[in-house]
This record gives structure tokens, sequence and C-alpha cells, in this order.
């Protein structure tokens, strides 16, 4: 037998070692959404132990919960083909998502009333269970006031008593339900009502990135996903797990996310080049389908077709690289292990990732995945 068919045996028991002794100890996760034209047959379902289907949506006159006819092929079969590659994968539907401000709003409307709760549930468990998912993700960015905040642990109380009622008389499983979070358990002027969440939740995805991006005012370069903060000043995925900890979310209810993807600026001096130097604004690189935002994928690709050197900020754990004007800060598959490795000490459940779709050949997935199998 060669050496690289030995090793290949050899990770593969280990692989199917963890899956079997600690499967259910840890959360290996990532989200995956149609609009990164990603195919959900690519995705490397071996290297995660529950996958996210993003993105249901709400809809603002009804309160119920759909998926568009045009995502409904996809999603209705989207555990099936991710288990192709891994039967024993969890699969959740993710309802919501960010960026659009009348999201929010259409959570806080229908948060705020018990009718309209309820048709918010019953229709959310209806639609997990009729595509096969094995559970429920709720992705309101982000409650915004007292109120907010309070009518969001409400939907989380009657949540968990409906999908508990529903598997108890189904005689299914009950579904997991989770929620993606701010990073921190203090949302500026609101704070979340964190026993009510970990008492509803199995766990939370706190969204520990988008520290520096596109709209921010200050146009400066920045680590988009910092773990550490050395002025403490700013926002860090360390400060924000502190909030949550401190807050009373048990460990264990708690998931670290960072990026598959970065974001690239446009220096105002091209000799200017490392964290916190001004910009004239966000930059568009060919494949881009927007200034700002890039892909792990394009990132690489920068790299190599700039011949560039990239830079590891051990100290903040992230990675910048640069050409000319041409800046991009993100995360690298040393910062990830650096990430995954601070989940584990910390005794955190696990970690996720947005996106699959943004990923190199599986780069980063796989460096977070083998680091938790080898130690």
């Amino acid at each position: 037998m060669s050496s690289t068919k030995l090793i290949i045996y050899i990770t593969f028991f280990l692989s199917l070692l963890l899956r079997s002794s600690s499967a259910q100890d840890i959360v290996k996760a990532t989200y995956w959404f149609p609009k990164s034209e990603f195919p959900v047959a690519d995705i490397d379902s071996s290297l995660f132990t529950h996958l996210f289907c993003a993105f249901a949506d709400l809809n603002p006159q009804t309160n119920e919960v759909t998926i568009s006819s045009t995502n409904q092929p996809k999603f209705s079969t989207f555990t099936q083909t991710v288990r192709e590659r891994n039967p024993s994968v969890k699969t959740l539907l993710s309802i919501g998502g960010g960026g659009n401000e009348s999201i929010s709003a259409a959570f806080a409307s229908m948060a705020s009333n018990p009718n309209s709760r309820k048709t918010f549930i019953d229709s959310s468990i209806t639609l997990a269970r009729s595509n096969g998912f094995n559970g429920l993700d709720l992705d309101w960015e982000y409650p915004k006031t007292e109120t907010e905040m309070n009518n969001f642990g409400t939907l989380l109380q009657e949540w968990r008593s409906a999908a508990t009622a529903e598997a108890s008389s189904s005689g299914s499983p009950p579904l997991l339900l989770t929620a993606a979070v701010f990073y921190s358990s203090d949302h500026y002027s609101a704070i979340y009502p964190v026993q009510v969440v970990a008492n509803s939740l199995d766990w939370v995805n706190l969204m520990a990135y988008d520290f520096f991006y596109r709209s921010d005012s200050s146009s400066i370069t920045g680590p988009p996903a910092a773990l550490y903060d050395p002025s403490n000043t700013g926002p860090s995925g360390d400060a924000g797990v502190s909030t949550w900890i401190q807050a009373g979310l048990p460990t264990k209810k708690a998931v670290l996310g960072f990026p598959f993807y970065g974001y690239a600026w446009s220096l105002s001096n091209a000799n200017a080049n490392s964290y916190y130097d001004a910009t004239t604004g966000p930059a568009i690189l060919p494949g881009m389908p927007e200034a700002g935002a890039i892909t792990y994928g394009l990132i690489k690709k920068f790299i190599i077709d700039n011949g560039v050197t990239p830079v590891n900020n051990a100290t903040v754990v992230g990675d910048y690289c640069y050409a000319g004007t041409t800046w991009i800060g993100y995360d690298d598959s040393q910062s990830i292990v650096t990430k995954v490795r601070y989940a584990k000490e910390k005794g955190l459940l696990g970690y996720f990732s947005w996106h699959v779709g943004a990923d190199d050949n599986s780069e980063l997935a796989r460096a977070g995945s083998f680091f938790l199998i080898f130690f």
C-alpha cells in the first residue's frame, strides 16, 4: 500500500471515530445559500456535523414561514443530497437573514403579537418536517430595543414548547432549535434575554465577523473578524464570547462564527498598508458581484495573480494582503485553526462559518475539521 493511500485510510477512519465518539458533543457547521451559486452536491458534508440551509422567508403579511418557488427544489432535496457524503450530518432550515432592514422589521412585528408568533412557529415546524430538515435556525439581525428583545425571548420560549409538543405527538425526534445572534450579548442599547435563550435553544451562533466592512463610515482597513483586540476598544470574538458567558450563557450553548470571505479596500496611500490605515472606500475586483465583500476563493486568486505575500497577524488573529492600493482583510487557514483551538479551549460547543460556497476547494473547512480530529 502506498503512503498516500495509507494517509487517506487513516484520515478516513479517524473521521469515522470522531463522528461515533464525539459528534454529539461538538458542532462543526456552515451555512449554504442558493445565491452563492455553489451546488449543494459540491458541499463536502464529511467536514461538518451540521449544515444550515438559508434562507426561508417570513411573509410580513401572513407571518408564515415560506420557501420561494425558486428555492423549493433545492431546499426540499437538501438533506438527501448532503447525506450522500455524510449520512449522519444534521440539517437545519434557517429563517430570515441580514442585509435588509425590512426583514428585521417583519420579525419585530411578528414577535410582538401572540397570534402572529403562533403562525410563525407552526408554519416553521411544518415546513421543516415536510422538507426533511432536522431543525430550525432563527436569523433575526437584530432585535434593537428592550421591547424587541423581550419579544424575541417570548418567541423562543413558545417555539421550544411547540417543538417539544410536536415531537411528542408525532413520535419524531425533537427539532433542533438555534439562532444566529449578534457577537455580543449587548446589541448596543438592547440586551439579549440570555437565560431565556439558554433555556429555549440548543445553541446560538455568535456572528463574530463583519467588524470592519464596506458600510463603515470610518473608511479604514481593519480585521473583519478579529478574535482579539489588544486595545480593548473595538469588537472582537473573544470580547463577544465573554459577554455572553458572563451574562449566563453556558459555554456548551455557544458556537463561534467566522467568515469564509473578506473585505477589499482601496488604500489612500499604497505605502500605508496595515491594519487601521486610511482608505478611499471599498474596492471591487474581477468576479466580485459588488464592492467590498470578496470570497476566500477570489482572495487566493488575487494572491496568486499578484504574487503577493499574505500577512498573518497572530495578535488579533487575522490575515491581510495587498497589491498597489488594493487591500484585503480576511481569515486564512492559520487563523481558522487558531479560532477552532480557541473554541475548544474555552469549552464552546463548536464553530460555524458563513458560508461554504466562499471557501476554496474546502481549504478552510478542512483546516478546522482536521484540527479537531488530530488534536
